[in-house]
């Protein structure tokens, strides 16, 4: 009987275009983090220099330092966008797939 239910899930279009749309989406944000991780990486092994600049005069943090907490609050910030996308799209789209399969 599940089987019979998980096979017309996959089989739903409105299933394959939330499938769609979450691998849109979740592609979509690892390649923005993997691309700020590995420019910020490259600056780091090809021109120290850029991120060794002092922020101050007599300050201690340097450009690499705040750059680097930049990009993690990118990552945390870019979690949040997700977690809201999937909460108010992608659940209402999962539930209408199981509601349209369970009434048939």
């Amino acid at each position: 009987m599940m089987h019979e239910i998980y096979k017309k899930i996959r089989n739903h279009s409105d299933f394959l275009d939330l499938v769609r749309l979450r691998n849109k989406i979740s592609w979509g944000l690892t390649i923005i983090i993997i691309s700020c991780y590995f420019t910020f990486i490259t600056i780091i092994a090809f021109a120290p220099n850029i991120f060794s600049q002092k922020i101050f005069s007599d300050s201690v943090i340097t450009l690499g330092i705040i750059i680097g907490l930049l990009i993690i609050l990118l990552s945390i910030f870019l979690t949040g966008v997700y977690v809201y996308i999937a909460n108010k799209k992608l659940d209402e789209m999962n539930k209408k797939v199981i509601n349209q399969v369970t009434e048939n």
